[in-house]
């Protein structure tokens, strides 16, 4: 596990200590530095998400959906049948298109209609998602998309980031202090910008050697946390 920091920017704003419609006070006038730091923290995705369906053709629209519904239950069975809970497989398209001839000067014809059906499949074992891809192939699937990869339960990576941040943050403001000929008195206010849920990672698949599963590699996230932090500087 390994973290990066990174600092984006900071400004010194002197700042009164009392506004005149508050009346006369003793407190001293104070300096207010603002520091913008990220966090970062980097995970191994744990969870992989793929699109797998059936495209079929046929010279009827009834023969395209039978045929694809066919190989499509052929399909969702593999998926079961490798261990994939039926939480973790849903629709996510179901499609019949006619197929048209077109000549000039003539109106399109159709010559037939092809039919589509999609499913959603997460994959909580990043390391049998080739298995299973070779698995849904064998069983009649001609059209895979992703595997799009993440961490599951980011939580505490991004916790991570975000103790990483405030900790730059102060280090930052030391140093900007110290250059001053001041020092940090206190935190006057922290605000978290922008946390960085991950982009998924899109590897690309390679194709399967025989007697080898399709190799997916999960790679590595980045989980990031930006803050803005206010100092009262002395």
């Amino acid at each position: 596990m390994r973290h990066a920091l990174l600092i984006a920017m900071a400004s010194l704003v002197p700042v009164a200590g009392a506004s005149a419609a508050e009346g006369p006070t003793t407190a001293p006038n104070w300096t207010r530095l603002d520091v913008v730091a990220t966090g970062e923290a980097h995970r191994a995705p744990d969870v992989a998400t793929i699109s797998a369906g059936v495209v079929t053709q046929g010279a009827r629209a009834s023969q395209a959906m039978a045929d694809n519904a066919k190989r499509m239950t052929a399909t969702i069975a593999a998926l079961k049948q490798a261990g994939i809970a039926a939480r973790d497989i849903q629709t996510s398209a179901l499609r019949l298109t006619p197929q048209y001839r077109y000549a000039d000067g003539q109106a399109p014809v159709i010559t037939g209609y092809e039919a589509a059906n999609q499913v959603s499949v997460r994959f909580r074992d990043v390391a049998r998602a080739g298995t299973v891809l070779d698995a849904l192939v064998a069983a009649g699937a001609n059209q895979i998309n992703g595997p799009n990869l993440e961490v599951d339960k980011p939580e505490a990576a991004l916790d991570e980031a975000r103790t990483q941040a405030i900790a730059a943050a102060r280090a930052r403001a030391e140093l900007y202090a110290k250059a001053a000929g001041l020092h940090v008195k206190r935190i006057v206010q922290i605000a978290e910008t922008g946390s960085g849920d991950p982009a998924p990672i899109r590897p690309m698949m390679m194709a399967a050697r025989k007697a080898d599963a399709t190799p997916i590699e999960p790679g590595e996230q980045t989980l990031s946390v930006n803050v803005q932090v206010t100092f009262e500087l002395e």
